[in-house]
């Protein structure tokens, strides 16, 4: 257990709560880490804890951090924890898998944040959502890609909407291992057990996990790191990447710069950020370390003490010192929104952290990019969205070169005789397919709203206690990527005396403040595709049930949204094709509004519900973003098919969904897993 979300936080009550905390984990013999000691995940991989080959999990969305080290990690919520810790039992679905394979080289002064910056806004039409992915490449290309990168791009894998980010055990991690158990050797006493030894190491790469010959994925994805430069997020957006020469010539202007996180704030982040002021004291009078720009303040929190000592050992944590950095303990602060230093409306930052939602990070008035921790350094020293002049772009690149399939020709690829049988059949399977939908009108009539359903279609059970249908009037929210941020604001997440009728004034607040005023008790929740991508906070899901809005229906969920929504008995479906008639029906208009304006946002913005930079006040326009529609929704739980009114005396139309299954339906009908859980444990003998 860690204690690391709220470390700055001295109120009585937080500090009693840490007590309980430490005090639960003592009585329970469970491994503690007080405040300040660092972020968990940090202290999951440094500690030994996420250790390769192995499943591990945490109650933090960024929980696939831990595949940089070849461990299978993946978030789970805190009643899921809970549910571990009561049963010994949790629930997944097995996801689909991605191949991303990486071929050639970073060139200097590009890193794994730029590589995992870039993925998230080249593919940004939900490629890789609620997927597992495996990152491979040639034996020269994973040697480019040191453990501190390799984590840094798995923890952001969480951004690219995935489900898990898993490196191999390779070469890499071989030589980070022994290192770790030397270094272990060394600094232990003889008399303190170890994760981190060389028995353990021989036994692990004496056999160590690999893929199976002729695996299949389903999606295969590649980029070529040698056609990389140095890539900025934002603002407020993952989706949206764009090269750091880009916006160096706009000469953004920055308030705030944070060097934070447990994406990008180890040792050798600190070491990089460090070697731009140093690098700018040779060119000073005096030799000294220059200070920030006059109006940027400069945070800066190490990922965990240990790394925190080892940067001040090199001298690199006091060069940021003397150049004005303000310091805050180990652990998440800006990064979720809480304690010093957060954005204020009108001012812009800069982070090496790892999610810039809009009021994420403070004002949702406010604007946030992602960086390198180079970048974000020489951008506090020039004032300005820069770089550190370190990038050399290599001959004949005219662009970042990337795609679908692993880029390997034909010709060259080498296969098995199963692997060449694996292929015949699935472009067997393909044909047979496509056939079978031509023979159908050319649509697949499992998700066609025109589909015929047969009323003697097998009915599904439902359980006493669940209704057996769900209706109410749609209210739209018309936007994709709606994130936990915006569905219920990080300031509201750690107060524990949050009642239930303020949890429902502020649902949806960062989204759209006008949805408390427009949704009604009873409606449905529709909205666009990714709904609910983010962060694990379970209020994201409470918050609407304490709208008293039963049921959200979406193009598609982020997974962790997902599993809190069942966990908390909020219902969800997925149908796409109400979306596209909507958007069909009401297509996005503007409604005047005394906004600001004068400068515009990157178009793709629209997609993270941005909203436009501070500007002189002016006539404008903005997008309603939530609207009564009038369409009622019903879904026939037994039957498995929704019914679409649109309007009175409107079009009327029928979907099959999947069925829903029991043990879905029993966590539901008693009111949660938290609820299931205290019925199962109370049915003990």
């Amino acid at each position: 257990m860690t204690l690391d979300h709220d470390v700055q936080n001295k109120s009585q009550s937080n500090l009693k709560k840490y007590r309980q905390i430490e005090e639960f984990a003592k009585k329970h013999e469970v491994d503690f880490y007080p405040a300040g000691r660092g972020i968990g995940h940090q202290i999951m991989v440094e500690e030994g804890y996420a250790w390769p080959g192995t499943l591990a999990v945490a109650s933090d969305s960024h929980s696939n951090m831990y595949g940089g080290v070849g461990c299978l990690g993946t978030p789970v919520v805190r009643t899921d924890a809970a549910s571990i810790w009561a049963t010994g039992r949790t629930w997944w679905q097995i996801p689909p898998i991605a191949k991303v394979t990486f071929v050639g080289t970073l060139p200097k002064g590009v890193t794994g944040k730029d590589v995992i910056v870039a993925l998230c806004g080249l593919f940004n039409n939900d490629e890789v959502l609620n997927h597992a992915i495996e990152f491979t490449g040639s034996d020269e290309t994973m040697r480019s890609l040191p453990i501190d990168d390799r984590l840094a791009i798995a923890n952001m894998t969480t951004e690219w909407g995935a489900l898990s980010g898993l490196f191999p055990i390779d070469s890499v991690l071989h030589a980070w291992l022994r290192y770790k158990a030397t270094a272990s050797a060394l600094l232990s006493e003889n008399s303190v057990p170890t994760r981190f030894s060389h028995a353990r190491v021989d036994a692990l790469m004496g056999s160590p996990l690999c893929v199976d010959e002729g695996a299949t994925y389903n999606k295969y994805l590649f980029l070529d790191l040698s056609t990389l430069s140095p890539y900025v997020s934002g603002p407020n957006s993952v989706k949206v990447a764009t090269p750091l020469n880009q916006l160096e010539s706009q000469s953004i202007k920055l308030n705030k710069a944070y060097l934070v996180s447990c994406t990008n704030s180890r040792a050798s982040d600190i070491a990089c950020a460090a070697r731009v002021f140093k690098a700018a004291a040779k060119s000073t009078v005096d030799g000294k370390i220059p200070k920030v720009a006059e109006g940027v303040n400069f945070y800066i929190a190490a990922a965990s003490k240990p790394e925190q000592e080892i940067a001040e050992d090199a001298g690199d944590w006091q060069a940021l010192l003397d150049a004005g950095a303000i310091p805050l303990p180990a652990g998440c602060g800006p990064c979720i929104g809480l304690g010093t230093g957060l954005l204020e409306p009108g001012e812009v930052g800069i982070s090496a952290s790892n999610r810039n939602f809009k009021g994420r990070m403070g004002s949702t008035e406010a604007r946030a990019y992602l960086a390198s921790p180079e970048v974000v350094a020489a951008s506090a020293l020039s004032g300005i969205i820069s770089g550190p002049g370190l990038y050399e772009k290599p001959d004949n690149v005219k662009g970042v070169v990337l795609g679908e399939g692993d880029k390997v020709k034909e010709e060259d690829r080498i296969i098995s005789i199963a692997e060449a049988l694996e292929k015949i059949i699935a472009e067997a399977d393909t044909l047979i397919e496509e056939g079978e939908n031509e023979g159908l009108g050319g649509e697949n009539k499992k998700v066609s709203s025109n589909a015929s359903i047969k009323e003697e279609s097998p009915l599904v059970e439902v359980l006493d206690g669940f209704p057996e249908k769900i209706e109410g009037e749609i209210v739209f929210c018309d936007a994709d990527n709606i994130n936990t941020d915006g569905i219920y604001p990080g300031k509201y997440t750690y107060q524990d005396d949050i009642t239930l009728e303020k949890m429902s004034e502020v649902c949806m607040s960062n989204y759209d403040p006008e949805f408390t005023r427009i949704a009604r008790s009873g409606d449905i929740l529709v909205a666009g595709f990714n709904f609910g991508c983010g962060s694990s906070r379970e209020q994201a899901a409470t918050a609407i049930l304490a709208k008293k809005i039963p049921m959200v229906v979406a193009g598609s969920f982020g997974n962790i949204f997902s599993r809190n929504s069942i966990n908390n008995a909020l219902m969800g479906l997925e149908v796409p094709k109400l979306v596209q008639r909507l958007r069909e029906a009401f297509p996005s208009i503007t409604i005047a509004n005394g906004e600001k304006g004068g400068i515009s946002e990157p178009q793709r913005n629209k997609d993270s519900l941005d909203s436009p930079p501070p500007a002189n006040i002016v006539q404008a326009h903005r997008s309603l973003l939530t609207r009564r529609t009038g369409w009622k929704f019903l879904w026939d739980v037994k039957r498995s098919q929704v019914t679409i009114t649109e309007g009175e005396d409107g079009k009327r139309w029928k979907q099959k969904v999947g069925d829903l299954s029991p043990n879905v339906q029993d966590i539901v009908a008693k009111g949660g897993l938290e609820k299931w859980v205290k019925h199962e444990i109370g049915n003990k003998p």
